[in-house]
């Protein structure tokens, strides 16, 4: 998983793929057409409270345009931006094992079939997988990197209730330990900081907690109100809440040094569109803010894993 020096403050997804690939690779967001089992009524209606998949695709990313018109589209935008010519498809918006699985087969296949594609990286939820769709994903990852994104959002059950999850913490505990038993697959978990039902200590806790799971990947951002979600509506009557972007920092280094130094951390922040995001408004550019955590991370002496397993009561 690397080693974590001065130089390399925690475990970047990029670096990862680049040790482990022999080069940069790049992520070609694809939205496949899926539903959410927390969306058609099969374990809830209206979705997450917070969801509004507007906020984190790019406008390529349409379902009308068939998986193969996307992966291409992606594909010739990053390579021209990045000279960039190795690419991981990701499914990302919704629930991406959502369907039976031959037809799972048939999409994940459309995007490898791409030539300069050489993994797949599946978003998806703790209850919409099962031992069938687990054994297609391990064939593909004989040939492929395939990584497994489940949406925890949080360890908390008061929280998943809360934002209308439709599943509990033990739904996902469960379908990591099926997970783990496909050696070749890549598991990675998304978790959400700033809900209104937990403390900051209680957030901090969720490092030690992921750290003793069997992922190797993990998603951290800031909790982001934007407009179109129940979410917003809640803020608009009475404001909870919300990370301001000095104390995001802050909460970042206490909660990296708390992870096992393995973790490869794919995200750290979310960016929604200013044209939906409602809050925190922190008009930063991604760069910016990624030059900022690095700083914030020198000046305090601090690295991934430098307190995990400590008894460590840090109060921001």
């Amino acid at each position: 998983m690397g080693i974590i020096t001065a130089e390399r403050r925690y475990n970047s997804f990029g670096l990862h793929m680049r040790q482990r690939l022999g080069q940069s690779v790049y992520k070609v967001n694809i939205d496949a057409g899926f539903t959410c089992p927390n969306r058609d009524g099969t374990v809830g209606v209206g979705g997450c409270t917070y969801c509004n998949n507007d906020s984190f695709r790019p406008s390529s990313c349409v379902p009308a345009l068939g998986v193969r018109q996307q992966v291409e589209n992606g594909i010739a935008y990053l390579s021209k931006r990045y000279k960039a010519d190795k690419f991981i498809a990701y499914f990302q918006p919704y629930t991406n094992t959502y369907a039976p699985v031959e037809k799972l087969r048939e999409i994940y296949y459309e995007a490898l079939a791409h030539p300069n594609i050489v993994g797949i990286a599946v978003g998806t939820r703790p209850d919409a997988v099962d031992e069938e769709k687990f054994e297609l994903l391990e064939s593909i990852a004989k040939d492929y990197f395939v990584l497994i994104e489940f949406g925890l959002q949080s360890i908390y059950d008061k929280s998943l209730e809360y934002i209308n999850r439709g599943h509990g913490y033990a739904c996902f505990l469960q379908a990591i330990e099926m997970a783990s038993k496909y050696s070749l697959l890549n598991i990675g978990a998304h978790i959400i900081v700033g809900f209104p039902t937990e403390t900051t200590d209680e957030m901090l806790a969720m490092a030690e907690v992921v750290s003793g799971l069997p992922l190797g990947f993990l998603k951290i951002h800031q909790l982001q109100v934007v407009k179109g979600t129940p979410m917003a509506a809640e803020y608009e009557r009475n404001p909870f809440f919300v990370f301001e972007y000095e104390q995001y920092l802050d909460f970042l280094v206490e909660f990296v040094q708390r992870l096992t130094p393995g973790l490869v951390l794919q995200r750290m922040f979310a960016t929604a569109p200013d044209d939906i995001l409602i809050a925190p408004i922190w008009n930063k550019s991604r760069q910016q803010i990624l030059i900022d955590i690095e700083n914030r991370f020198k000046s305090a002496g601090a690295y991934q894993g430098k307190w995990y397993g400590a008894d460590t009561n840090t109060q921001l």
